[in-house]
């Protein structure tokens, strides 16, 4: 039986044209797509209730477009290609895969390069938007449910993706989909309620630098005069970063004042580890260790437990209830 495939249109370098290079408006774009399609497959070409360049994107542009597609699913539609820009590609396939879990096979991909040329009535001589398109197509049909990122030839698990390159076609990495990877089960349904709380929806994150502990200490303590909802803290190796006494007071007031302060790793692969003496402070402290795959998955992991719960302390419980 023939699969029905929405097709989404979200914008990005893949529906630009121009010199220098700006989105066409969607719906011109359209038209153009539906001619580079396979005659072979049934496929509906639609447009996201936002469109935008993805550097622009924030939490409640991908709950959109999560809803968007919850309400397609009651339309039958269970097979879904979503065209994004690159370069927030990798936190909207995280938040796509921990929005909509195993309900439905969804499959992102974008281009390095336009689809059309400068003048927008072709093709572009050269563009890898076609090849793009075509495999993500492809696997959309033959991957089981879950969340995927089709590009240059390889389909990664939607919340391990790493954008690696800024310009080159084999721009991205992460866990090959043939490998086993334990994901979400349960979709979240996005209402209109979370679309407005997600407007308040704070993550910052603090790359540590290798410099005094007393300017590391003053730092935090800048941060906590206006604490973010989550306070995401990228250490060293395996996540290692050197505290004192006056650290440790500051997270934990930092907790009082409704942060949840995360623990991570800046290296882009591997998990963060907490053997060393140099980390038995966590604990005390009220930081939380991530359990995620890469720095995308969880910042997702964060806006999900952000909108499920009332309070940070409900985070803070509830954190490891699921992957």
């Amino acid at each position: 039986m023939m699969k029905k495939i929405a097709l989404i249109y979200m914008g990005g370098t893949f529906g630009c044209v121009g010199e220098p290079l700006s989105p066409m408006p969607a719906d011109e774009f359209l038209p153009q797509l539906k001619k580079v399609l396979p005659l072979d497959l049934t496929v509906e070409c639609m447009i996201a209730p936002v469109i935008k360049d993805s550097s622009a994107c924030t939490p409640a542009d991908w709950l959109q477009l999560i809803q968007f597609v919850q309400r397609l699913q009651l339309q039958q539609f269970q097979h879904f290609v979503l065209i994004h820009g690159t370069d927030t590609m990798s936190y909207a396939c995280a938040i796509l895969s921990r929005f909509l879990g195993q309900s439905a096979h969804v499959v992102l991909t974008g281009s390095q390069y336009p689809l059309l040329n400068i003048q927008g009535t072709n093709t572009r001589e050269f563009t890898d938007a076609i090849d793009n398109l075509s495999f993500a197509l492809h696997a959309v049909q033959t991957q089981p449910v879950g969340v995927y990122l089709a590009f240059h030839q390889q389909l990664f698990h939607g919340r391990s993706v790493l954008k690696q390159h800024t310009t080159e076609l084999d721009a991205f990495s992460g866990l090959s989909s043939q490998q086993e990877l334990r994901q979400p089960e349960s979709a979240y349904p996005v209402q209109a309620e979370d679309l407005i709380k997600a407007n308040q929806f704070n993550c910052l994150n603090l790359m540590m630098q290798p410099i005094a502990l007393d300017q590391q200490l003053q730092n935090i303590k800048t941060i906590a005069q206006h604490p973010p909802s989550f306070l995401i803290l990228q250490g060293f190796g395996t996540g290692n970063i050197s505290v004192n006494a006056d650290c440790i007071e500051c997270f934990k007031q930092l907790r009082q004042q409704g942060c949840m302060v995360l623990l991570t790793t800046q290296v882009s692969f591997g998990k963060t580890d907490q053997r060393y003496a140099i980390s038995s402070w966590i604990q005390d402290a009220g930081v939380v260790v991530s359990d995620c795959i890469s720095h995308a998955d969880l910042y997702a992991k964060a806006l999900l437990m952000y909108l499920k719960h009332d309070s940070i302390d409900q985070c803070f419980t509830h954190w490891h209830d699921s992957v």
